[in-house]
């Protein structure tokens, strides 16, 4: 739903491919997944229609806070848009109660989008804080000087974390949340660029444990996805065009500027390769590759609009 909200404020391509059908799809299944009685998404279905569990993971939640308040904030529809609010404040208390910082730092980047079009929304502010200050405090007790992160390893999706927290400096102005974000986003793409300049993400095969060795496959699409909108975010902030070259790196990554000079963006389909093996693209394409480099090429697209020298990001 996120996609097809952001594709829909580009006409040209809202209209090439019928999004005005699919969004409610989605939305529908968003509104069905949420247990208003535990204030929980749900997240697997079966092919009859059945849920699988009675909650879904603290990471899709958050996941889907993020849904809900951006398409609070943006649908075009206003039934939707008051839809996705209702479905966004039912199941935003009980994140509070989660011990994922991925989680968190969805739910703060929905907030975010959600208080841009209701910015006197108490309970979202207050949230906000108390979930930032978690991340911040994750920060103090786990980074030294050699190791600029949150937790003991580095695994999945790490980028969101830093994003979450230049989202919260930028908007309530606290300078602490804003370097960390920026500090932590600088660090993770040092360990994530090859000698040859290349972006490499953290395998998923292992990932990068402290003191210990770095996982280099399999390299992931959402890793990809995560550093260029933290790096969207990054530029927001600062205008340095060096965030602008980063989102570009990472972005490569899905056309051939990789370990293995080999593509997993497929022209002819529009699919993605659901990652980077060792020796060759995986076989598989999933969805949620295919939406990590759609939603990518969103991003580097509004990019392109909001820098002076697009050129860079080109």
């Amino acid at each position: 739903m996120i996609l097809c909200i952001l594709l829909l404020e580009q006409e040209d391509t809202a209209a090439e491919i019928n999004l005005d059908q699919l969004t409610p799809v989605y939305l529908a299944f968003l509104a069905a997944s949420l247990d208003y009685e535990s204030g929980r998404f749900r997240n697997f279905m079966s092919h009859g229609r059945q849920w699988l569990e009675h909650a879904g993971s603290e990471d899709s939640h958050g996941r889907s806070l993020w849904a809900t308040g951006l398409s609070a904030a943006r649908a075009q529809d206003e039934g939707f848009r008051k839809l996705s609010a209702q479905l966004f404040e039912a199941g935003l208390p009980i994140i509070e109660t989660f011990t994922s910082p991925r989680s968190w730092a969805f739910a703060i980047i929905g907030i975010d989008e959600f208080l841009s079009a209701q910015p006197e929304h108490a309970q979202a502010h207050e949230i906000a804080h108390r979930l930032t200050r978690r991340l911040i405090e994750l920060w103090h007790a786990h980074s030294d000087a050699q190791w600029l992160w949150f937790e003991r390893s580095v695994t999945y999706e790490n980028a969101r974390l830093c994003q979450a927290l230049i989202l919260y400096g930028q908007r309530y102005d606290v300078a602490e949340a804003l370097e960390i974000g920026l500090q932590s986003l600088r660090w993770l793409l040092s360990i994530q660029t090859t000698p040859g300049g290349c972006f490499r993400p953290i395998g998923s095969n292992g990932f990068y444990e402290q003191n210990g060795s770095r996982a280099d496959f399999d390299q992931q699409p959402v890793e990809a996805q995560a550093v260029i909108a933290a790096c969207r975010e990054a530029y927001k902030a600062t205008q340095d065009p060096r965030w602008l070259v980063e989102s570009k790196r990472a972005f490569e990554w899905f056309l051939g500027r990789n370990d293995l000079n080999l593509p997993l963006y497929d022209f002819a389909t529009g699919a993605c390769s659901d990652g980077l093996h060792i020796d060759r693209v995986s076989k598989n394409r999933g969805a949620e590759s295919t939406l990590a480099f759609h939603l990518s090429l969103s991003d580097m697209n509004t990019l392109q609009l909001e820098s002076p020298d697009s050129s860079i990001v080109r």
